[in-house]
C-alpha cells in the first residue's frame, strides 16, 4: 500500500451496523443464499431449472446423465460460493461452511488430471476445449472460480479451492500466451482478467498477473482471433444465429484496448474488461492503460449512462449502441451491467482519489443494481427498464426483453447472484485506506478498525442514510494517531456542513476533488456531517431525445419513480410542475422503509377527449397528486406501469 493509491478496508474489518446497505447484506445472508442454493439443486417449484450442481456431480461420475443449461453454467455455483465466502468473512456459519466445502470438494472431484475445470467441455464436448473462446465462456467461467477460491481463501483460510484453481490457472497459462507454441486468443467474455489480479495479489505468483496483461493487450490486434479458431473449426458456431466476423465491437475486439474511445459492444463484456484494465495498470503502472481507463469511463459515464447507473441501452446484443441514445421503454440495463459498473468505478477510484467515482459506484447500487432483487430476496430483474406499460411489454416484439414483474430465476442466471455477491461484499466499498489516509465513499451505519504506522484507530458511523442527511463519524484512538480522513461530499450535494467535536469547520478549504479532507492528530474526535437532500429535479442532456421537455426526480442518490400503484394509469399524461412544493415522508412499515416524495402535478382530461382518434382541441389538464418511490424497489406490489421521467409543464 502506497500515499498515493488506495486499497479497500480489509472486509473482516468491516462491521454493518444498520440502514439500507446492512439490510440487504442480511437479506442475501439469510434469505438469498439459501434461495440461491435451492435454485442450483433444482429444487424451486414452476421455474426454469439450473442443474449447475447437478452438471458438477456428472463431470465428478457421482451422477449420470446430460449437462444441461447455458455453456457458463458453472459461473453461477461460482458466484454463489463468492457470496457465501464474503458472508462467513463477516458472519461466521459453521453449517453454511460445511455446505460450501462440500460444494468445493465436488468441483474437486470435476476437475480433470491437467487441471481442466469446466462441466460443459468435460460431459459434452470434450473435443472441442479452447477451440471456441469467442462463444463458450472457458476462460469467464475460470474466472469466476478463481474469484470465488480467492474469497473464500481469504474468509476462512482454508485453501482447496485455490489449490484447485491455481492448478486450472497454471493450465491455462501454459496454453495462452505470446510464445510461438501457445494460442494467441483471449476470453470472448471478459472476466478472467480481474481474477487473475486476484489470484496475483493472494499469491505472489507474477505469471497470473502477466496473463491478465496478455489477456488485454492482446485484444483487438489482427488478425482478428476469433475469425480465425471460427475457420479453423469449420466455421461452426454455439449460438447459430452469431455472425462471427462482423461482431468485434460486441467483444470490444474492434481496435487495441489502448486505441479505443467509446464504450462498445455488449456492456456486461465491456465493463468487466475495463475493470480488468484498470486492475492490469494499477498493477503495471502502465500510463496508457490509465488514460485508456479514463477515456472509456468519461465516455461510459457522461454520454452512455442512465440516471439510475444503468449501461447498454438495446437488446441487440445486450449492447452499448452511440452516444446519448438512452431508450427508456426499451433499455436494456442489465443488472450485471449496473454490478460491473459498480467494479469499474471503485477500481478507478483506487487509481485516482476523485469523488466522481464514488458518485458513480453509489448512483449504480443504488439504483440500477438494487432494482434487480425483490425486497424478499426471491424475485430478479435481468432487465431494467426506466418505463413499463404491462400492456405493450406483453404485445410488442421490440419489447420482448423487458418482464413486468420480476421472476423467480432465469435460464440464463447470471444476475441473481452476481447481485448477491455485490451485496455480500458491500462492506468492502464503504471505506478505503493508503499509508496516510481513510476514505469514507458511503455512508452507512458501520464499524471499522484501521491502522496508520502501527496504531489502530476504530471508526463509527452512525446514520440513516441515504433516507436521512446527517452522518456522525466517531473516532476512537487510545493515543493520537495522525492521519487524514477523507469525507466524500457527494456531487449531487449543493450544501454541506461539517461539525468536529462541536465546532462549525468550512468545508470549502478542505474540500479537494470531490471529498473534505481533514488531517490532524485524531484522538477520540467526533464529527458531524450534514449533507443536504433536497427533492431535485434533474435535466437530461437536450442530446438524449427521449428525454426533452421531461425530469426525473431524485433525493440525495436516490433516483425515484411513479408506480400505478400510487398513481392511476396512463402515467405518460402525467405533468410535472418544476416548481411545485415536494414533501418527503419516511413510511417505515413500506417496502421495507422507504422515504416516499409527494407533490402537486397535472394530468391530461381523458374524460374530455372527443373520443377520436386525433383531434384540433386543445388538451385539459386536471390538477392531481403524485407519489413517487425509489426506483429500486418498483415492482414489489404487483404489476403496473412506471415510469421515471415526467413531462415538465
Amino acid at each position: 500500500m502506497t500515499k498515493d493509491e488506495l486499497e479497500s478496508v480489509d472486509l473482516k474489518k468491516i462491521k454493518l451496523i444498520g440502514g439500507l446497505l446492512a439490510e440487504k447484506n442480511k437479506l442475501v445472508r439469510e434469505q438469498v443464499i439459501p434461495y440461491q442454493w435451492q435454485a442450483l439443486n433444482d429444487e424451486l417449484a414452476d421455474t426454469e431449472p439450473s442443474h449447475a450442481i447437478e452438471n458438477f456431480k456428472i463431470a465428478a461420475g457421482r451422477s449420470k446423465g446430460e449437462f444441461h443449461g447455458m455453456v457458463f453454467q458453472d459461473s453461477d455455483v461460482a458466484k454463489w460460493l463468492e457470496a457465501v465466502a464474503y458472508q462467513l468473512t463477516s458472519n461466521p456459519d459453521p453449517k453454511l461452511e460445511k455446505r460450501a466445502d462440500e460444494i468445493i470438494n465436488l468441483i474437486g472431484e470435476a476437475q480433470e488430471d491437467d487441471g481442466y475445470l469446466n462441466t460443459y467441455f468435460t460431459v459434452k464436448e470434450p473435443e472441442m476445449k479452447w477451440n471456441n473462446l469467442a462463444e463458450c465462456h472457458e476462460l469467464y467461467c475460470a474466472g469466476h472460480m478463481i474469484e470465488a477460491a480467492v474469497a473464500y481463501y481469504k474468509a476462512t483460510g482454508k485453501d482447496k479451492l485455490l489449490s484447485i484453481m491455481k492448478r486450472n490457472a497454471d493450465l491455462i497459462d501454459s496454453k495462452f500466451g505470446p510464445e510461438t507454441d501457445k494460442l494467441k486468443g483471449y476470453p470472448g467474455h471478459q472476466e478472467i482478467e480481474l481474477a487473475l489480479i486476484k489470484l496475483y495479489q493472494v499469491s505472489g505468483e507474477k505469471r497470473y498477473r502477466d496473463l491478465a496483461k496478455y489477456f488485454i493487450d492482446q485484444r483487438g490486434k489482427e488478425p482478428f482471433y476469433f475469425t480465425k479458431e471460427w475457420e479453423e473449426r469449420g466455421k461452426i458456431n454455439h449460438w447459430p444465429d452469431f455472425n462471427q466476423k462482423r461482431e468485434r465491437k460486441y467483444y470490444q475486439a474492434h481496435a487495441p484496448v489502448r486505441e479505443q474511445k467509446a464504450a462498445a459492444g455488449h456492456a456486461v463484456r465491456a465493463l468487466y474488461m475495463y475493470s480488468g484494465m484498470a486492475d492490469v495498470a494499477r498493477e503495471s503502472a502502465d500510463q496508457s492503460l490509465i488514460e485508456a481507463c479514463r477515456r472509456l469511463w468519461n465516455n461510459t459515464t457522461k454520454k452512455q449512462m442512465y440516471i439510475t447507473g444503468g449501461t447498454g441501452s438495446t437488446v441487440q446484443g445486450e449492447a452499448f449502441t452511440i452516444d446519448y441514445d438512452l431508450p427508456n421503454d426499451t433499455a436494456y440495463t442489465e443488472t450485471c451491467a449496473a454490478v460491473a459498473l459498480v467494479f469499474f468505478a471503485q477500481r478507478m477510484l483506487h487509481l485516482e482519489k476523485k469523488g466522481e467515482y464514488a458518485d458513480v459506484m453509489e448512483k449504480a447500487l443504488y439504483n440500477g443494481a438494487l432494482s434487480g432483487m425483490s425486497e424478499d430476496g426471491k424475485r430478479f430483474f435481468y432487465v431494467n427498464p426506466l418505463e413499463v406499460k404491462p400492456e405493450i411489454a406483453d404485445n410488442r416484439h421490440d419489447h420482448r426483453h423487458v418482464r413486468t414483474v420480476r421472476q423467480k430465476w432465469f435460464g440464463c442466471a447470471c444476475c441473481p447472484p452476481n447481485l448477491a455477491r455485490l451485496l455480500a461484499s458491500i462492506g468492502s466499498y464503504i471505506y478505503s485506506q493508503n499509508e496516510e489516509e481513510l476514505y469514507l465513499n458511503l455512508y452507512s451505519e458501520s464499524k471499522t478498525k484501521v491502522e496508520f504506522d502501527g496504531d489502530e484507530a476504530e471508526i463509527i458511523q452512525r446514520t440513516d442514510y441515504p433516507w436521512d442527511e446527517n452522518v456522525e463519524v466517531e473516532i476512537k484512538t487510545e493515543k493520537e494517531i495522525e492521519f487524514t480522513l477523507a469525507l466524500r461530499i457527494p456531487g449531487w450535494c449543493k450544501e454541506a456542513s461539517l461539525e468536529m467535536n462541536g465546532e462549525q469547520i468550512e468545508l470549502s478549504e478542505l474540500t479537494e476533488a470531490g471529498y473534505a479532507k481533514i488531517k490532524r492528530n485524531w484522538n477520540n474526535d467526533k464529527i458531524n456531517l450534514k449533507i443536504k437532500m433536497p427533492v431535485e429535479t434533474v435535466y437530461a442532456n437536450p442530446e438524449v431525445r427521449e428525454d426533452i421537455n421531461k425530469v426525473a426526480i431524485q433525493r440525495g442518490p436516490i433516483v425515484y419513480a411513479l408506480e400505478e400503484k400510487d398513481n392511476g394509469d396512463n402515467l405518460a399524461a402525467v405533468y410535472l410542475n418544476v416548481s411545485a412544493e415536494f414533501k418527503t415522508q419516511f413510511e417505515s412499515d413500506l417496502l421495507g422503509g422507504i422515504t416516499t416524495i409527494k407533490a402537486d402535478a397535472y394530468k391530461i382530461d381523458e374524460s374530455a377527449w372527443s373520443g377520436e382518434l386525433y383531434s384540433t382541441e386543445k388538451l385539459e389538464l386536471n390538477e392531481i397528486k403524485i407519489k413517487a418511490v425509489p426506483y429500486y424497489c418498483w415492482n414489489n406490489r404487483g404489476e403496473g406501469e412506471m415510469t421515471v421521467w415526467l413531462k415538465s409543464n
